[in-house]
């Protein structure tokens, strides 16, 4: 039977959401695998019975593109990923969301908020950047002793960017005090890749590393993802 990834968000025909299911592709391709992917609307998850449309998943990617139509469809999502140990990327809005489902529900902080969604600055564990990332690129260092240095086996990779809200540095402390390991920064010291202790596949990043793969250089890891969730 052939894999399948959920890809949550709320599909808007865009450069970097378009790139999700290309990159995907890509690395099918460099690994021999057929994984299917579908977008999965995040109106559809945001009741109790969320889990229905996520059980016969073997992978979830949490996109780009926020503010999402739900941010509770968003956050049930990574929660069920991260619980119920299935591979998860999250990328730039992924990331952002990755961030606030920790921080609600494993840190307790049950009203974590998000600069997007609202103007309450009480919580905000994510915030809007003091200059937008849109559009550039930059370079990222990679930390040692860490799933990301395994796959890139590089101490710096040079990443696209397309968003404006990043981990505030008023809770950077707090996140990243648990299960949760920065594991790539910016020139500036700034988190931009973070993984999940403990888990089989949880890596979220500020960047979006789809945009760079091609068919020849698929992105390595986009390429890893894939492989997880085709061992699951």
């Amino acid at each position: 039977m052939k894999k399948e990834i959920g890809i949550i968000g709320d599909f808007h025909n865009s450069k970097t959401q378009l790139a999700i299911a290309n990159s995907i592709e890509h690395s099918n391709n460099k690994l021999g695998f057929s994984t299917k992917y579908r977008w999965i609307e995040t109106t559809t998850l945001d009741d109790k019975n969320y889990d229905n449309e996520l059980k016969n998943l073997n992978g979830i990617w949490s996109a780009s593109g926020s503010p999402f139509k739900s941010m509770i469809g968003s956050l049930n999502a990574i929660k069920y990923a991260r619980e119920n140990m299935i591979p998860h990327i999250g990328t730039c809005g992924g990331y952002q969301h990755s961030i606030i489902e920790y921080a609600r529900n494993v840190l307790g902080f049950n009203n974590a908020n998000h600069a997007e969604y609202s103007d309450d600055t009480k919580d905000l564990f994510v915030d809007k950047m003091t200059c937008s990332l849109v559009g550039t690129r930059g370079i990222v260092s990679i930390q040692a002793n860490t799933l990301a240095k395994e796959i890139y086996c590089k101490n710096e990779i040079e990443v696209d960017y397309y968003c404006s809200y990043g981990l505030s540095d008023d809770y950077k402390d707090i996140v990243l005090k648990g299960d949760m390991l920065a594991s790539g920064f910016d020139i500036n010291n700034s988190v931009r890749m973070i993984e999940l202790l403990n888990h089989p596949f949880f890596i979220i990043t500020a960047f979006v590393p789809q945009i760079d793969s091609t068919l020849d250089n698929p992105n390595p890891l986009v390429t890893e993802f894939v492989k997880k969730v085709n061992k699951n």
